[in-house]
Order: structure tokens, then sequence, then C-alpha cells
């Protein structure tokens, strides 16, 4: 049988690998590329982009629920087959659209996870194929819970497209995919449990800010179980039992539904990097400054699955593909730089963070001045009727430089992005503070921030 033979092989077709593959066939290159799932990846079929669909509604919900009686009259009513179809609209045509436009490039498409045979060789739907670079973007995968019935847990995936909700869940893990889900299917009507085993929500955020939400969430309905180890999920005749130790004492819950949020993991377990020569660890493929394989140099890795030191976020990919792009049609020169890169739980308010942590900043030897309030009582909030609104600002004494900042509120998610520009741009307090935004807006709260 005829090996075939490319310039540049991919394995992905989310937003790195698509970027590294369009790059490639610009420069002349033979370009193949290969998934084992639907092509788009995740963010567009299966993550941000739907996922951000079934906010929106939350959203109308929690505004009409904060101004009942204060203007609105009733309460608008939940369609949930309408809102999954209307989702349908935004993911439906993403697979169909890729590999239209992949074939139009005319880049060769496979529909399987290939594995290595050797460093630059690969077998994939049982035939050999031979590339002088190959790119990882794989991205990463629901880890999977190591417990007794883990079978039984739905994961992301499935609650994208539920046919309709069910009447109670429990979530396992209370991170950025926990939290919006619970989130979701609370203002929905649906009994919550949230199943956490460290001792606060949303770990990688501000302890004091993540309080506040779940002191929010708890509000809407939300029951949370933290400091508790899942032992065990059971079947039974209708609902699901989850067993956990929690504190030294067992814990049990019931529930319709049990859905698997304790993490993502990178998605290389099939690949058989072993045979390639490619070093891995738990965050992924090693790489150095160009997102080359350190163990194999025809190898680059690019997007969730690189251990780079970047977030797991989408815009992180796309600027990961990037490199690669440029470092595989024109030899090494374009090295990895990580800015300040936001991020956001798209919980109701929403939690957003760009920049360190105060133990961070310190740690780094850094004279920090801290600002940090909870003010519901602010224009912004109180013309919404919120109860949910703060912030925590680091600034450097010493430069006057924001060093981080993290913020709970309707539209931190979008604030933060004036964060990041101040930061990115260096832009101190004093010159912050000389500025004139718009009057009332939450981004205009920032001068009171800083």
């Amino acid at each position: 049988m005829a090996i075939e033979e490319y310039d540049v092989f991919v394995i992905g077709t989310g937003t790195a690998g698509k970027k590294v593959a369009d790059a490639a066939v610009e420069a002349g290159m033979r370009v193949a590329i290969a998934d084992n799932r639907e092509y788009g990846g995740t963010c567009a079929n299966r993550g941000c982009d739907p996922k951000k669909v079934l906010v929106g509604i939350t959203e109308t919900l929690e505004r009409a629920h904060d101004l009942h009686g204060k203007g609105i009259c009733d309460m608008p009513k939940i369609d949930w087959k309408d809102l999954m179809a209307f989702k349908e609209t935004f993911v439906d045509a993403v697979p169909f659209a890729t590999e239209r436009d992949l074939k139009k490039s005319g880049i060769k498409m496979y529909h399987q996870s290939p594995v290595f045979l050797d460093e630059n060789t690969l077998s994939v739907e049982g035939k050999t194929v031979k590339a002088k670079k190959i790119v990882i973007a794989t991205g990463n995968i629901p880890m999977e819970l190591k417990i007794p019935g883990n079978q039984h847990a739905l994961i992301s995936d499935d609650f994208l497209n539920l046919p309709e909700l069910p009447g109670s869940m429990v979530f396992i893990g209370a991170g950025y995919i926990g939290m919006e889900f619970a989130h979701i299917a609370a203002r929905c009507g649906v009994k919550v449990t949230v199943i956490e085993v460290s001792d606060q929500i949303l770990s990688n955020f501000d302890t004091k800010l993540a309080s506040y939400l779940q002191e929010n969430s708890e509000g809407i309905g939300i029951k949370f179980l933290l400091n508790a180890k899942v032992n065990e999920i059971e079947k039974l005749r209708k609902n699901f039992r989850v067993s956990a130790d929690q504190d030294g004492k067992e814990v049990e819950v019931k529930a319709e539904m049990v859905f698997n949020t304790a993490g993502r993991v990178p998605a290389i377990a099939a690949l058989d990097l072993e045979k390639g020569n490619v070093a891995f660890g738990k965050k992924g493929i090693a790489v150095n400054k160009f997102l080359q394989s350190t163990t194999n140099p025809d190898v680059y890795a690019c997007g969730d699955v690189s251990d780079s030191g970047s977030l797991p976020l989408t815009p992180f990919s796309s600027q990961e593909g990037r490199v690669v792009a440029k470092n595989i049609t024109k030899g090494n020169h374009m090295e990895l730089t990580i800015p300040p890169t936001p991020s956001v739980v798209f919980t109701q308010p929403q939690m957003a963070s760009v920049g360190f942590n105060e133990k961070e900043a310190r740690e780094k030897g850094y004279d920090v001045i801290v600002k940090e309030q909870n003010v519901p009582d602010w224009y912004n909030s109180k013309r919404m009727n919120q109860n949910c609104y703060a912030f925590k600002t680091l600034v450097d004494k010493k430069t006057d430089l924001i060093l981080g900042a993290h913020l709970l509120g309707w539209d931190a998610g979008e604030t933060i992005n004036l964060f990041v520009l101040a930061m990115c741009g260096k832009l101190d307090t004093h010159t912050l503070k000389g500025m004139v935004f718009t009057y009332p807006t939450w981004g205009s709260d920032i001068k009171a921030m800083i």
C-alpha cells in the first residue's frame, strides 16, 4: 500500500488547527487534517458558542426577576425546546461549513484520530501517512471520574443537547462549566446541587468574590456541598444517588441527572505519543517558546493541548495557532508571548479576572496597593435592582500600573476588557482617572476601582 506524504499534517479542526492548516496551504504546502469528531472543534460545536446562547436566556430571566415589581409585572416563561432549536441554528452548519472551506482550500481530510508510528509517520483510517511537520491541536476533553458508577455521569456535551430539562441535577465540580450550567439550569427551574472537593467554588478566582457569588447562587436555589469528595454514583429506579465524603461524614444527594464537571484534560491519550517521541505531561504536550515539541522537532502543538503556560481559552488557541503557522511556514522565528489574559465565568452575575491575584503579586515582590469593595449600592447596580457587585484591584505602588483586576457583576465580562487594555498599554491609574468615559455605564466604574 502506498504511503501518503504531506508537508503538514494537522490533528484537530478547532480554532488552532484550522488556522495552521489555512496558513500552510497559503504558503504552498501540501496539507492534511484529521478529527475524530465533527469538524469545527469544541468551541463552535459543543462549547463556548452554544453555551453562550443558553446563557443569553438566563440574562433575560435575571433582569426580569430583578425588576419584578419595579416596572416588570409578568415574569417570562422558558420554552426549553424553542431555546434548543435556536441554539442549533448556531451549531448545525459548523461541521459542513468547516469541511466545505477545507475542501475548497485543497486540504485532504480524515475522519479519525491518527496514531503515531514513528516521529514523522501516522496511521489514520487504515492508511500510513508521512509528514514533514505534524501539528497537534486536539484540545481538551472531560476528565474521567475514577469512581464506581462513573458511567452514569453525563458531560457538558450532553447538557447542551438535552431535549428537555429534568426536575433535578447534580454537578460534580464547581469550576467554570459546573457553575455556568448550574446557573442556567437553576434559572430554568431545575433543583440544582453542586458538589466540590475544595473549600471554595471557582478555586482559580478571588476567594472573597467567589464567596459573594456562592451566596448569590444560593439565593436562586443552588445548593453547595464543599469539601466533599464524591465516592460513588448509583443508579436507582428513577434517580441517581451520589455519595460523597464531606469533612469525614458521608452525605448523599439524589437527582434525575448527574453531570461530570470536574475539569478537563489534554486530549492526547489516543495518539500513541511515545512512538512519536513526543514528550507530554498532565498539562499537555511539552513545548518550547516556538510551540515546538521539546523532544521531536518536527512536531508542534497549539491550543489547549499544549503545555505553553497560557490559559485554555479560545482566543489564546487562535493566538497559538498563529504562532505555529508562522514557524512551520517560515522557520522558527516567532515566539509565543503571553499578554495579560482575561477569563470570565458566565454565571449571573459574571465573575471575571485578569493579571495577578494578591498572593501572586506579593510573591513576585511587588509592593501592592489593594482596593477591595462590595458595592451593590453603586448606581449601575442599583438601577437594575441588583444586590451583587464587587471588585478587587491590585496596583504597583512603585509604578502606579495595574497588576490585577477581579470583578463580580452584571457586565464583568465586558468591563474586564478595559483593564486588559490598560495593562497591555501600560496605562497607569493617573492616566486612567484622567480619561472621560460615557456615563452611566459599567465601564465608567473602573475609575472608582483604582
